[in-house]
């Protein structure tokens, strides 16, 4: 069904094999051609899934490279820190990209168990935070949930949160200026993340040509 010469098994094998690449790229032709109605079917069926195959490989990488994604830089833990008059619960972010992202918001959940009528429940609570939306992403910002009367922590100690497998959830939404698409950052802290009677020590320092510089080993640090 092939024309070639075939004398040997090496042979034949590397003319199958160049066959069916040329068929499978259509690219043509060159010492071997498909004869025969067989040989043409096969080749026909070969040739429109080489085709369709490329097409869709193409457009799933196009799609999962071309995908505006966020690469934020989370603080290695939370801090329970002083805050005015009383405590705060607070995590550090920075952006570990050169894009400008704006109109960044944020919001954070605490997830518990607890046991209700004898059986283990989870539980869900929104943290209110000092400020949920900051312009601009310029260097690190602190996010910060005031622990008051009104909040979901108060009164509760780490042994409190230990007991409730408390899990704190964070998601982060923000405007890429240079994909112009929106971009998300999930992250999440446990209970055994959070350091209690602690600050975070500043992450960036001043050149002697006065540019601020941002050290992000030093994101997570606390004093």
């Amino acid at each position: 069904m092939l024309g070639g010469d075939t004398s040997t098994e090496s042979a034949r094998f590397l003319s199958a094999f160049f066959f069916s690449a040329h068929t499978l790229t259509t690219v043509g032709y060159g010492s071997i051609a498909p004869k025969g109605m067989g040989a043409n079917i096969v080749a026909v069926m070969e040739s429109m899934a080489g085709v369709l195959g490329f097409a869709v490989a193409t457009g799933l990488l196009f799609g999962r490279v071309s995908r505006p994604s966020a690469k934020i830089g989370f603080s290695d833990t939370m801090v329970v820190a002083p805050y005015q008059d009383g405590n705060s619960l607070q995590f550090r972010i920075a952006n570990r990209r050169r894009n400008d992202l704006m109109e960044m918001s944020a919001r954070v959940m605490l997830m518990t168990v607890e046991t209700r009528d004898g059986r283990p429940m989870r539980q869900y609570y929104q943290l209110k935070l000092e400020r949920e939306q900051v312009l601009f992403l310029a260097l690190t910002w602190t996010i910060v949930h005031p622990i008051d009367a009104e909040s979901p922590l108060a009164g509760m100690t780490e042994e409190d949160l230990a007991a409730k497998q408390a899990e704190f959830v964070i998601l982060l939404k923000a405007f890429d200026d240079t994909f112009s698409q929106t971009v998300f950052a999930r992250y999440s802290y446990r209970h055994d993340e959070v350091q209690w009677g602690k600050r975070f020590a500043p992450a960036f320092s001043v050149t002697e040509q006065g540019d601020m510089v941002v050290d992000l080993h030093k994101l997570g640090e606390v004093t």
